[in-house]
């Protein structure tokens, strides 16, 4: 009998799963994840990579990004090939983007359209949400056809009045159709008229600097929007994924609809959990660099949010990232903090913050950060267990990740490509050393080696509650 042979072995590494942890080696053959066993002989290695003191985690996988993504009369800093990079250097291995249908174009133009964007460019493997901002008979007919391409989940907007944001009788269709085909529903819950008015007067009174914007998207516009998400989709028998929960009002509305055993999930993002309303204090017009949406929040918010990841209230860790650059970006709202373009950059950082404040903060387990920013992830959104995990006949999406190496995030040295960093100067403890990407090496010693255009597009399986 021939001897196993592997294109690499990962020797003496602590392997951490959202279940498990242990010491064995894993050998890599064919872009899979062929063996786990005690001990590999070398000797049947192309490559040994010797994780000796490190911890070895599946790739981390973002399922909430914007990438060369056009928005208020700008596009979004980076594109598939900054963007995947910068992923990487932070451990994630894999990103679910949203190609946007804009009113009148068909959901296959969207799609088409965002294909089209990635590929020859993307250095990670990657996904796409659609969003829908129009919906006719057709829309609906196409949400079917996607679901059996493998674009499984749709995002619809309760916000932004006139742009993407959706009336309930066209949010409670969709979710309709998605429940018919076992399609999932990501919402931006925010109420979107209220707000729009609350915005108009503010600017009718002349406030126009950029604390503004968080201060005319108050916490309960959250809170009713998310309370009317999950009771659409409670009518319509379909599963809904809130995003980027911002405060503690709309996480009591996730965790009473969990608590009645209804398929309601919810992800947060870094910055809600490390930055504040104070954030938008900075001088002059710095505050500018935390305008996105919804908005920063009072402090006390995070503590509430960290206990629901904790607890299973929020099942997900994403980043929104959506980098629009200080300089000539941002300051298209110089004079009305309605035109500052809506994101910020975060791709890079997410695996290393969520392990320093959660881990390192005694908070959770290492197995929960995994589940937090992988395994989970991979369940709800179709990839599992090819992604998300690390098990025999997985991709060999891989992290070797050194709990105590320290880093001062920087906009000086990070990798995305944006002229500032929303977490400038905040001390984080535990960093990727070496990333693979289906067996791949394309992060070694902080250096990248992987080649724009090796990413692949992941067509995933209909939504099944993990």
């Amino acid at each position: 009998m021939r001897p196993l042979t592997f294109d690499t072995i990962i020797r003496n590494g602590t392997i951490v799963t959202a279940t498990d942890t242990y010491i064995a080696d894993i050998g890599i053959a064919d872009e899979k994840i062929s063996a786990i066993a005690t001990q590999l002989p070398a000797e049947n290695a192309g490559r040994v990579l010797d994780a000796s003191k490190l911890l070895v985690f599946p790739g981390g996988i973002d399922v909430h990004t914007h990438l060369d993504m056009p928005f208020g009369g700008t596009t979004s800093a980076d594109d598939f090939e900054t963007g995947t990079t910068a992923a990487a250097f932070g451990g994630t291995t894999t990103l679910i983007d949203f190609a946007i249908q804009y009113k009148g174009q068909t959901l296959r133009h969207a799609f088409d359209t965002w294909m089209q964007k990635a590929q020859g460019k993307a250095v990670t493997d990657y996904a796409f949400h659609c969003i829908i901002t129009d919906l006719g008979s057709a829309q609906l007919e196409e949400m079917s056809q996607l679901i059996r391409e493998g674009v499984t989940s749709f995002k619809l907007f309760m916000a932004y009045p006139g742009v993407f944001m959706l009336d309930d009788a066209s949010i409670f269709r969709a979710m309709s159709q998605a429940a018919d085909q076992a399609g999932f529903i990501c919402m931006h819950a925010e109420n979107g008229g209220a707000i729009d008015v609350i915005v108009q007067k503010a600017l009718a009174e002349g406030k126009r600097a950029p604390k503004y914007h968080a201060l005319t998207r108050p916490t309960t516009a959250e809170a009713e929007a998310t309370s009317r998400a999950i009771a659409l989709a409670e009518m319509a028998g379909c599963p809904v994924y809130i995003v980027h929960l911002s405060c503690n009002d709309a996480l009591e509305k996730v965790r009473e609809a969990r608590d009645r055993g209804l398929p309601v999930f919810a992800e947060t993002c870094p910055q809600y959990l490390y930055l504040s309303l104070e954030n938008m204090d900075a001088p002059g017009f710095e505050a500018a660099k935390y305008v996105f949406t919804p908005p920063l929040r009072e402090k006390w918010h995070q503590e509430k949010l960290w206990h629901g990841l904790t607890h299973d209230h929020l099942q997900v860790v994403s980043t929104d990232h959506c980098p629009f650059c200080f300089k000539e970006q941002k300051e298209l709202g110089k004079d009305d903090f309605t035109k500052i373009p809506n994101g910020g950059p975060g791709v890079e950082h997410r695996l290393s913050l969520i392990y320093t404040g959660g881990v390192h903060g005694k908070r959770f387990s290492a197995n929960r950060f995994v589940e937090l920013v992988s395994t989970t992830p991979a369940k709800l959104f179709g990839l599992y267990p090819r992604k998300g995990t690390i098990a025999v006949g997985s991709d060999a999406d891989i992290v070797l990740f050194d709990p105590n190496a320290e880093h001062t995030i920087s906009a000086k040295t990070h990798h995305m490509r944006v002229d500032y960093s929303m977490f400038e100067g905040i001390k984080v403890k535990g960093m990727p050393k070496t990333v693979l990407s289906r067996g791949r090496t394309i992060i070694e010693n902080n250096q990248f080696t992987g080649r724009p255009g090796a990413g692949q597009f992941l067509r995933r399986q209909p939504h099944s509650r993990p």
